[in-house]
């Protein structure tokens, strides 16, 4: 079996520079590095990892809380917390609440006890048992989409977001928007999303038409059921435009619409928020917002790593949006 030892002996280093070499630390010249990672090639070399976490105190894992694993905005943000964190040598552990606050609390703790260095949150609510929980672990820990009191918060801007989208169809001139949120027990996406448009219908003379107010539950199904609901309540009061908060939802109300002999967008807009792959392929193709999530992954792993070696970080960090014109408007 290959030690530490054998590569520096073959390599002719000493064996802290090995060492510096293969955990990318401190400064080794360009020929000793190609010279050692030639040889622990050659010979298949593993470092023991059990020894050295007794030696870092590290388990070299962070944990990673999803409320979905199954949807895109979690893959692109994991595909970004991923390229980041192993690049440094570090792996991530994948839990998946369902969107149950419950398991959110339970796999805050799970990850503490499996020494876990870190945490990333893909938060999509705010409570105070979650805060406490936070504290309790006391870990380096970051949230990804809410702003938690005391945590190092990346958030999206759903408000302003939210208002450009609005503003856009009234300017193409729909006055008449149903809207098809989700829980307000989500701030983000339930809360500032649905108080923007309210906003700017109010301030631009738009109609808010309580039954062209629908909630889901994110997911495409959901989008179809809001939007039969709406059209039935609506009566010969429709509505031109349909904005539902996430591209799935949208994409549902879509089917909908569709199934009913709808043209889409010559008799009814519809937008979304998500940017996902759906979005660009489904007909015709859906007008929506890019959050960048991949980015936003990346910037989280390198805040975290920053938290890991002691460096201040800033408590809450705002993220960029872009909007996507497409053929439903």
């Amino acid at each position: 079996m290959t030690t530490i030892n054998d590569i520096a002996k073959r390599a002719n280093v000493s064996r802290t520079t090995v060492s510096r070499a293969l955990n990318n630390s401190g400064y080794v010249s360009e020929e000793a590095r190609k010279r050692i990672m030639k040889i622990v090639e050659e010979t298949g070399y593993m470092p023991n990892q059990s020894a050295k976490s007794l030696r870092t105190k590290r388990s070299g894992v962070i944990g990673v809380i999803l409320p979905r694993l199954s949807t895109e905005t979690s893959t692109r943000v994991v595909n970004g917390i991923n390229e980041v964190l192993a690049k440094e040598g570090f792996q991530i552990l994948l839990t998946d609440t369902e969107l149950d606050r419950k398991k959110e609390i339970e796999y805050i703790r799970l990850l503490k006890s499996r020494h876990v260095d870190g945490i990333i949150l893909l938060a999509t609510n705010v409570n105070d048992e979650l805060i406490q929980t936070i504290r309790n672990v006391d870990l380096p820990f970051l949230a990804i989409g809410q702003d938690l009191p005391e945590v190092t918060s990346l958030v999206y801007d759903d408000y302003h977001a939210s208002a450009d989208l609005t503003n856009m169809l009234i300017h193409k001139g729909h006055h008449k928007i149903a809207f098809i949120g989700v829980s307000r027990d989500d701030p983000s996406v339930g809360i500032r999303r649905e108080q923007a448009f309210r906003d700017v219908m109010e301030r631009e003379g738009g109609e808010i038409n309580e039954h062209w107010m629908g909630t889901g539950d994110f997911s495409i199904d959901s989008g179809y059921e809001e939007m039969k609901k709406i059209l039935r309540a609506s009566g010969k009061n429709r509505p031109s435009a349909v904005y539902a908060v996430t591209d799935r939802m949208a994409i549902g109300a879509m089917e909908y619409l569709k199934e009913q002999g709808y043209r889409i967008p010559e008799d009814m807009a519809v937008v979304g928020i998500g940017a996902s792959s759906l979005s660009q392929y489904v007909s015709p193709s859906l007008t929506t917002i890019d959050y960048f999530n991949k980015k936003a992954g990346q910037q989280a792993a390198e805040l975290l790593l920053a938290k890991l070696k002691n460096e201040k970080v800033d408590q809450k960090f705002e993220l960029t949006y872009r909007l996507i014109l497409r053929d439903s408007v």
